[in-house]
């Protein structure tokens, strides 16, 4: 827990989702159903490696909306997490997708992907 999730209810409740899953995607909307283009695009990459992961709603709480902003030091939304390490948001996870470094970088941090060989 960082010392600012002592202090920041809304930081606590980051912690506490990134605490239950190697990878996270704090979103607008649901995997099932995104809420924007971005937050789909960052979806369709995740669900394209088979990757399981734990997408949050940020538009269910207004203070993990805000909280997640300031908890990563930014602006935008979806982020990215992977064994709570920022990744970034749809344009660095696309690029990374597509230069096969997000593919790497999964495997490298042990989270189970498919076999995009056959």
């Amino acid at each position: 827990m960082t010392t600012e999730a002592q202090t920041n209810p809304a930081h606590a409740k980051i912690d506490a989702e990134l605490n239950s899953s190697d990878v996270v995607l704090f979103m607008k909307g649901t995997p099932q159903f995104p809420m924007c283009g971005f937050s789909g695009q960052v979806v369709q990459i995740l669900d394209y490696l088979g990757v399981p992961y734990k997408g949050v709603n940020v538009l269910d709480a207004d203070d993990i909306r805000q909280g997640i902003k300031d908890y990563s030091n930014w602006p935008t939304i979806p982020q990215l997490y992977v064994k709570r390490e920022f990744i970034g948001g749809c344009d660095i996870t696309r690029e990374m997708f597509q230069s096969g470094e997000l593919l790497e970088l999964m495997k490298s941090k042990g989270i189970p992907v498919r076999d995009l060989t056959s």
